[in-house]
């Protein structure tokens, strides 16, 4: 019973994910453009000896990514860039 139910979980994951990847790929809706751009602000943070950490922003950057669900062609969604459009790079 819990192997039927993973395999038609699995099953409609896969299915979801293909019709998203035809979606990006064959531009449906024709209106949208698969790809998009999202601003990226990146800083460092660099641990100091006595416990404190140092912040060195860098100049925005323009990402490019695609309007998904998931991952496609080698880029994020727009969706998950926009909501973390801070990246904390650690030292």
């Amino acid at each position: 019973m819990k192997l039927r139910i993973l395999t038609i979980a699995f099953v409609l994951l896969a299915i979801v994910f293909l019709c998203d990847d035809l979606a990006v790929r064959y531009r449906i809706p024709r209106s949208r453009e698969p790809l998009g751009t999202v601003t990226i602000q990146r800083y460092d943070a660099i641990s100091e000896k006595n416990n404190k950490t140092e912040f060195d922003f860098e100049s925005p950057i323009t990402v490019t990514c695609v309007h998904s669900l998931f991952p496609h062609m080698g880029y994020q969604p727009c969706w998950y860039l926009s909501r973390d459009s801070e990246q904390r790079i650690n030292y």
